[in-house]
């Protein structure tokens, strides 16, 4: 499953939209100088760049207050000219993420971590809703994989990929099982998937003997191993499944495609283009 070539196609897209809207707006703040993060805002504003819109880079040193977090987030949602906002996590141990998260505009929550947005894809009317899980749907959709009565295997129950994906996978009429760090057996019900979406952190956590023949994998893991990037499902895998995410090459390169068009998607929510779910 070619992530990269439809992440461009969708790019394309959402450059032309942006150019018919106007003057579009991203802000993202990155608290302290994680490696990973940095790499993660840079690529995000390479690409919020390459399709036309503006992107502010906001860095706050590790050390700043919890207060002085929201402060920013707080000038972030008055300004005018910003229309989707993201707080790159993990944040420190001493800042309390779901006070941040809490204190985020829901109509610039383009994560969709707010819990108005979280609450209105539980209830099946999404506003915004997190790229990575989007993206994991629009895959799914372009090869045409029968979602509808499938049964779909989700390993991860994270707040920012699981548990969105589960729900998005439940609501297209999936009958959907979501495994985790505890589940006993883990094969047993990875074996039964007809869909199965990895996303949990650790490489070749997924082998072969955890897939049934035929079986559309979505490897959501991005993992390094000396100077190479994995994914969470060991490659091996590809010779009995029947479609397969490639790390990298897959959800990534779609994970910020779609974010640029959650950023779309915020500036008609706040041109009152769109109405938005729960205001």
């Amino acid at each position: 499953m070619d992530g990269k070539a439809l992440a461009e196609r969708i790019r394309g897209e959402v450059a032309e939209e942006a150019r018919e809207l106007g003057d579009v707006g991203l802000a993202t703040v990155l608290v302290g100088e994680d490696p990973a993060s940095e790499i993660y805002i840079r690529l995000k504003h390479k690409a919020a760049a390459e399709v036309g819109m503006r992107a502010r880079d906001v860095r706050l040193a590790s050390q700043v207050t919890e207060e002085e977090l929201l402060e920013q987030v707080a000038q972030l949602n008055a300004d005018d000219t910003i229309d989707g906002l993201l707080v790159q996590l993990p944040l420190p141990d001493h800042i309390d993420e779901a006070r941040v998260i809490r204190a985020i505009e829901p109509m610039k929550d383009i994560d969709g971590l707010h819990p108005l947005n979280a609450g209105q894809l539980y209830l099946g009317a999404p506003a915004h809703v997190g790229a990575t899980p989007t993206g994991v749907m629009a895959l799914l959709a372009e090869y045409d994989v029968p979602v509808e009565g499938a049964r779909a295997v989700v390993v991860g129950r994270s707040d920012i990929v699981g548990k969105p994906a589960a729900l998005l996978l439940l609501h297209a009429n999936a009958t959907v099982t979501v495994c985790h760090s505890r589940t006993k057996d883990l094969a047993a019900y990875t074996r039964e998937a007809d869909i199965l979406v990895v996303a949990v952190g650790r490489a070749a956590v997924i082998g072969s003997e955890h897939v049934r023949e035929g079986a559309t994998v979505i490897d959501v893991g991005m993992n390094r191993s000396g100077d190479r990037v994995v994914g969470d499902v060991d490659p091996a895998v590809a010779e009995r499944a029947g479609l397969i995410t490639p790390v990298p090459g897959g959800v990534g390169p779609m994970t910020i495609a779609m974010l640029l068009r959650s950023a779309v998607q915020a500036a008609r929510y706040r041109r009152g283009l769109l109405a938005f779910p729960g205001a």
